[in-house]
């Protein structure tokens, strides 16, 4: 089992860091069998020989238990606690560890050699802070409060003091909600073993013959398996009714259905692009120079991100790379000194854009950064760089619908780079309800802008990929290059001349 993979390295004398992985998170399929391991790891945790002894004269690991093991079951709820409480006091009262373990309760286990086991939720805040040694935390899926992530955050730092880890399990998640599952899952620290096993995401869930085979890859040798006479082989979950209750739920929400059957994190309500849209547009090529090109920024200051895409008139998206290509132009405040945008930074990734590239339009929005725009409206004209509000309304939602309809139209041509931080961003956006409001030709409709599906779950990207989409319609719909042209000004495009 991965949780317990030593490192080639380990010594018997710095032991608490003998283990490769110090939590691991196990992503399963509803009725998966979650609480039954979890329990079988609470009891080996509570009297089993598990702590990393060193090695002997054949090189195998030695092992011996904790001396006082203080083992906290962790939910959001009671009822959650309760499903692995109720599957593991069985586990010890009717099996070889009845004698071992005899003082079992509804609230507490004690163990030999004064250690002991708890349930701990939400609202017992009072009882962390103990040195454990042990925490299987439960649907950690559902962890999305501040004082959940606190809960989980104070436990990883007991552990840390006693060299013990933590055990996570959970159904896959709601990406609106970037729940502790989802910050662990995407954090991609070395030390993190995510066991999360998903079907290719070309198989719709909403198809039957499609959800079949997903439904065969997340459940793998959980599933039941029968011989020609009939008889169960292996497995314990049985298929058949799984695609009788997936079904029913898929009807009435299909997002909800891939999440707890499928396996499958989605959106929930709100989500501004569908699953799949942008990756379905995903082609790796060279960014090309010299070529006439749109760009998009979306600038922040402290907290949110600051980033410029560009856009080819023949209606490929990419970050471009500044400070001779070994930078993106994406800016994460978080990295930099101060918490702050580095400013000169920016300003530095726009004279490399303008010197690289024909700069056909340049949409940025104001806000902060309006002392920068004008600088670079004075170096690159206002014809070319111009200030594109986004808080105004109508304009907002018509450039976000028409960015949205090219990406979901298999016919539009449009396609994107592989820039992660982008396919983040996109993903992250969720439609914030604005009102109805006439469009010019008289029709009602309900307009929206994007918003955050929380505060750690950043867009800037998409704003600015929407910004830079926007400008290169703007740009042919007013026939920039064949102004150009005629003028003298080069007007080789990449596809389009």
């Amino acid at each position: 089992m991965h949780h317990y993979r030593l490192k080639p390295d380990a010594t018997q004398a710095r032991w608490q860091t003998a283990w490769k992985h110090t939590r691991s998170l196990l992503v399963k399929p509803q009725k998966w069998g979650k609480a039954p391991i979890t329990s079988a790891m609470i009891c080996a945790e509570a009297v089993g020989d598990v702590l990393f002894a060193g090695w002997d004269a054949n090189g195998e690991p030695v092992a011996r238990p904790w001396p006082t093991p203080i083992i906290q079951v962790t939910a959001y709820s009671e009822d959650q606690t309760d499903n692995i409480w109720k599957v593991l006091l069985p586990m010890i009262q009717m099996g070889p560890l009845a004698d071992v373990i005899p003082d079992t309760g509804e609230t507490r286990i004690n163990l030999p050699g004064q250690g002991w086991v708890e349930p701990v939720t939400s609202k017992a805040l009072s009882r962390l802070g103990a040195r454990i040694t042990f925490a299987p935390q439960d649907e950690v899926g559902t962890w999305t409060s501040p004082n959940m992530r606190y809960l989980a955050d104070t436990q990883y730092r007991g552990l840390s003091g006693t060299g013990g880890r933590a055990m996570l399990t959970t159904n896959a998640w709601d990406l609106a909600e970037n729940s502790v599952a989802q910050q662990i899952a995407e954090g991609g620290e070395e030390t993190d073993y995510v066991d999360h096993v998903q079907a290719p995401e070309t198989l719709s869930y909403t198809n039957k013959k499609d959800r079949h085979r997903i439904h065969q890859v997340v459940y793998g040798d959980s599933a039941l398996k029968f011989n020609r006479k009939g008889d169960r082989t292996s497995g314990w979950v049985d298929l058949e009714r799984i695609e009788i209750d997936a079904a029913k739920l898929a009807r009435k929400d299909p997002n909800q259905a891939a999440r707890f059957y499928g396996n499958r994190p989605t959106m929930g309500s709100g989500q501004w692009m569908p699953d799949g849209a942008w990756k379905d547009k995903l082609v790796v090529r060279d960014r090309p120079k010299s070529v006439p090109v749109c760009a998009g920024f979306d600038g922040s200051d402290k907290d949110d991100w600051t980033g410029i895409r560009l856009e080819t008139f023949d209606r490929h998206q990419f970050t471009p790379l500044y400070h001779g290509g070994t930078r993106r132009t994406i800016w994460n405040p978080a990295v930099w000194p101060g918490h702050q945008v580095p400013r000169g930074e920016v300003m530095a990734a726009w004279d490399d854009i303008f010197a690289n590239y024909d700069v056909v339009r340049a949409y940025l929005d104001p806000p902060l950064w309006g002392s920068e725009i004008a600088k670079l409206q004075g170096k690159y004209g206002d014809k070319v760089v111009i200030e594109w509000p986004t808080y105004r309304l109508s304009p907002m939602h018509a450039a976000l619908e028409s960015f949205k309809t090219d990406v979901t139209n298999p016919d539009s041509g449009f396609t994107h780079d592989d820039c992660q931080f982008t396919a983040q961003h996109i993903r992250n956006a969720v439609e914030r309800a604005r009102g109805v409001q006439s469009d010019p030709n008289g029709l009602r409709r309900q307009t929206y802008i994007l918003g955050k599906a929380s505060g750690t779950q950043k867009i800037d990207l998409a704003m600015s990929s929407a910004l830079a989409h926007e400008a290169v319609s703007d740009a042919i719909a007013a026939g920039d290059l064949d102004k150009r042209k005629k003028y003298g000004t080069s007007t080789t495009v990449y596809g389009f001349n």
